[in-house]
């Protein structure tokens, strides 16, 4: 087994070192680097975002918190499908219209500000290494478990690789990594879920009959309350879900590599529909895991229930389906941070240096030194802050993430666009409120502390018991940007009939 997973592995990682050296030969401007010179299909597109959002959180984390805890573990599921809507409905087009590169664009279109730039690019490579920080949590119990090798090494190994995928291929090699990566998570999972579903005659009824008695939770795997004892911190987590995706950089910047927004909003409607599908077969890996596998063993294997998708596979399909379903785990990671690394290291080269250090007077050749060397930083940073988090579930570190994102990124994307009163005072205090009550509120939390040593990164009693901020921090940073504009006398409404009409219809006359 363990020649046919180091196999299956080199083969993903020498397909993907292919693509980036392909993709190296069309990478020599920034656009090409930022977003593949906005050359990409609605489809491909599509593809591409679905292989972006479905992350180790998705395919991993999901899939164990659903066999450890049950009910509880699907409001991650409804919660990343459902955020698709508002990115559709709310973020999709007017970003597409209004921005060139990253998120701050968007917001510059209407406020031409250093210091509201300067807060959205911190405000997206804090998030990009807050997400980054869970997808190589998994990539380090996934190879630890597979190949044998130490959690550090493995963590390592991950960061070197996607940090070459990025320097050298940009956005073409980082989107294709992304496409392949989605048909190959597509076709594992649904090859497990057809067994699963098999193993119960393919009756939904005698499956969830099943599971009534399959763990120790009894009768209780089916309810609510099981994970979150507390109904608020089951609504904040919820409304950080739902929110989040709108304001998470990585997804984004993928709204920059198609050429127009009617093509931005069918690569959101394609993206949902896989999305969706993949969601629902989380049941099945969830159910089949604590069926088939067994409490005792996913959480000897992985405390944090992280191998659950790839004890199912084993126990399903022997040596061989556990490799593969293992290798497709590595290769969904390594598309997923290659994305992370990207968004930060736009932020912080194409914002910060080229906008407010060089003022806009950068070369193409200033962009993207600046660009690469700020991917291996972030790669860097990432790194060794996922070495202190190796006890904690991807898919409860990927909401977190959410909830800075909706707390921090959605309430000015939304002012923006849709209130003529909002100003540069209310976007910047919004963007900082939202972030910094956010990673307190976590800091606080019993994420952190916990009164056992191992249960969390500190010991110690929290001060606050939501283990997600959202229903907290959200609030505050819609309130934060709100007060912020209305204590401030500077008028910049200017420009806002000429950014109405640009984000919803691409025109330039206001």
């Amino acid at each position: 087994m363990m020649n046919t997973a180091f196999l299956l592995f080199l083969i993903i990682v020498a397909g993907t070192l292919v693509i980036t050296y392909y993709a190296a030969k069309k990478t020599n401007t920034t656009s090409e680097f930022y977003t593949a010179g906005g050359g990409l299909t609605g489809w491909q597109n599509g593809l591409a975002i679905a292989g972006d959002y479905m992350s180790a959180a998705s395919f991993l984390g999901i899939a164990g918190m659903i066999a450890l805890y049950g009910f509880d573990g699907f409001f991650y599921s409804i919660g990343f499908l459902v955020a698709y809507l508002v990115v559709l409905y709310l973020i999709a087009e007017p970003l597409r219209n209004l921005g060139k590169y990253t998120m701050a664009d968007m917001i510059a279109a209407r406020f031409d500000n250093k210091k509201v730039r300067g807060v959205a690019a911190l405000n997206s490579i804090t998030i990009s290494i807050f997400y980054m920080i869970a997808q190589l949590v998994g990539a380090g119990a996934l190879i630890k478990l597979l190949l044998g090798l130490d959690y550090t090494t493995s963590v390592l190994i991950v960061g070197v690789l996607m940090t070459v995928y990025v320097v050298f291929g940009g956005m073409t090699a980082t989107s294709w990594v992304q496409i392949i990566k989605c048909v190959l998570l597509m076709a594992g999972t649904f090859i497990i879920s057809l067994i699963v579903f098999a193993k119960f005659d393919f009756s939904v009824m005698a499956m969830f009959e099943h599971m009534k008695t399959a763990t120790p939770l009894g009768d209780s795997f089916l309810n609510p309350g099981n994970k979150f004892k507390s109904g608020l911190d089951t609504i904040s987590l919820n409304m950080a879900l739902v929110l989040g995706t709108a304001g998470l950089p990585h997804i984004l910047i993928r709204f920059f590599t198609v050429k127009d927004a009617p093509t931005a909003r069918k690569s959101v409607v394609v993206a949902t529909w896989i999305i969706g599908i993949f969601y629902v077969m989380t049941i099945f890996l969830g159910f089949g895991a604590a069926a088939f596998v067994g409490h005792d063993v996913i959480v000897n294997a992985n405390a944090a229930g992280n191998m659950a998708a790839p004890l199912l596979a084993k126990a399903l399909g022997g040596d061989f389906l556990f490799a593969f379903v293992s290798a497709v785990a590595f290769a969904t990671i390594l598309a997923v941070v290659a994305g992370l690394v990207l968004s930060a290291a736009s932020a912080f080269a194409h914002d910060f240096y080229s906008h407010i250090v060089r003022k806009g007077n950068a070369t193409e050749k200033e962009q993207m030194i600046s660009a690469k060397l700020a991917s291996v930083g972030v790669a860097l940073i990432s790194i060794a802050l996922a070495l202190f988090a190796q006890k904690l579930n991807v898919a409860f570190l990927v909401a977190l993430a959410f909830a800075v994102a909706a707390s921090a990124n959605l309430p000015v994307l939304v002012f923006t666009v849709f209130w003529r009163r909002f100003n540069t005072a209310g976007a910047v205090t919004g963007m900082l409120v939202g972030l910094f009550s956010a990673l307190f509120l976590v800091a606080i939390s019993p994420n952190v502390w916990a009164p056992e040593a191992g249960k969390a990164i500190l010991v110690g009693n929290p001060l606050i018991e939501l283990t997600n901020p959202g229903i907290i921090s959200i609030p505050l940073g819609f309130l934060g940007a709100y007060i912020g504009t209305l204590l401030s006398s500077k008028r910049d409404d200017a420009k806002y009939d000429e950014i109405l009409v640009k984000a919803n219809t691409g025109s330039e006359r206001g």
